[in-house]
C-alpha cells in the first residue's frame, strides 16, 4: 500500500468517524490511524455529498445535524477534503476498464487515481475494479 494519501469511501468515513471499529478491520483501523497521524487522510467532496443525501433519506442516523457533523469531521488533525476538480470529474467519465455507472463510485476512483491515493474501502466493486489495477484499493 502507498503511505502517501489514504482516500475513505463514505462509509469508511462514517464508521471511523462514528467509532464504529467493528466494521472495519484491524488493517483498516491501522491504515487509517498512520494516515491521520501524518496529515494524509482525504475524504472526497462527493462523500459529504453521499453522506448529506443519505443523511436526508432517513437511511443515515447521525448523533446531530447533518452540517454541524461534518464541520467537525473535518475540524480533526489530520483529515482533509479532496476537491471535485476538473480533473477529477473528467477522469470519472474516462476511467479505463469497465466500472460500473454510479457517479459517486467513480468519482471516488478518479480521486484516487489523480490523487495518487490508496482507496479505503468495503465495496465490492471498487475492490474488484482494483484487483484489474485501475486502482490501488484496500479492503475496509
Amino acid at each position: 500500500m502507498n503511505d502517501d494519501l489514504l482516500l475513505l469511501d463514505t462509509h469508511c468515513w462514517l464508521w471511523a468517524q462514528l467509532g464504529l471499529a467493528n466494521q472495519l478491520s484491524r488493517g483498516a483501523l491501522s491504515a487509517i490511524r498512520r494516515a491521520e497521524s501524518g496529515g494524509r487522510l482525504r475524504v472526497s467532496v462527493i462523500s459529504v455529498w453521499e453522506l448529506g443525501m443519505l443523511e436526508q433519506r432517513g437511511r443515515v442516523s447521525l448523533p446531530m445535524d447533518v452540517r454541524t457533523w461534518v464541520r467537525e469531521a473535518f475540524s480533526k488533525p489530520g483529515l482533509s477534503l479532496a476537491p471535485l476538480t476538473p480533473e477529477i470529474a473528467i477522469e470519472s467519465s474516462h476511467l479505463p476498464g469497465d466500472l460500473h455507472g454510479d457517479p459517486a463510485d467513480r468519482i471516488l476512483a478518479a480521486t484516487a487515481r489523480i490523487l495518487g491515493a490508496t482507496l479505503l474501502t468495503k465495496d465490492r466493486r471498487l475492490i474488484e475494479y482494483s484487483r484489474q489495477h485501475y486502482l490501488r484499493a484496500l479492503p475496509a
